[in-house]
């Protein structure tokens, strides 16, 4: 497998259905936060989000939190979606993952990450042996580094025909 290439590939996070997971034995979830459950920097994510947490937590699915970003925007997000998480995940590195991994306490093979960057969700995922779900970014970001990132991932990005729809 290519470590730029992920498991499976949705939309959104709301088209990674309950079933979809228990269909796959996927018991535990590391979650990014930034354009996967919110945009970039937003405080709060949008309903449809948060309906799709509350689901997700619903089917006794556990979920982690497991972000790049620092614990200053990491911490109050995890609070108010009262998640556990890894700031400082360091990601594609395998380290944030890893630890999520053993704060869910659950085998690798029933864990998967979430997240909507190759260079950093797909590739760590992949480099920790759990599997990745690439979902398309909500919004486009505007800063430099990160045109310069899509850019450079664009030619790595799944195809819209690999999209799971259940």
């Amino acid at each position: 497998m290519l470590f730029f290439e992920p498991t499976y590939v949705f939309n959104d996070i709301t088209g990674i259905t309950v079933r979809f997971l228990e269909k796959k034995r996927i018991k535990g979830i590391v979650l990014d936060i930034d354009n996967t459950l919110t945009t970039h920097n937003n405080p709060i994510p949008p309903d449809s989000s948060m309906k799709w947490l509350e689901n997700v937590k619903k089917a006794g699915i556990k979920v982690i939190i497991v972000s790049n970003n620092k614990p200053e925007r990491v911490v109050p997000f995890a609070e108010l979606l009262d998640l556990e998480f890894v700031a400082n995940g360091k990601k594609p590195l395998t380290t944030g993952i890893n630890k999520a991994v053993k704060k869910l306490g659950l085998e690798k093979k029933y864990v998967a990450a979430i997240g909507d960057q190759i260079f950093t969700d797909i590739i760590g995922a992949n480099l920790s042996g759990i599997r990745s779900c690439f979902v398309f970014p909500m919004q486009p970001e505007t800063s430099l580094p990160f045109r310069i990132k899509r850019t450079l991932e664009k030619p790595l990005l799944p195809g819209r025909n690999r999209i799971i729809k259940e």
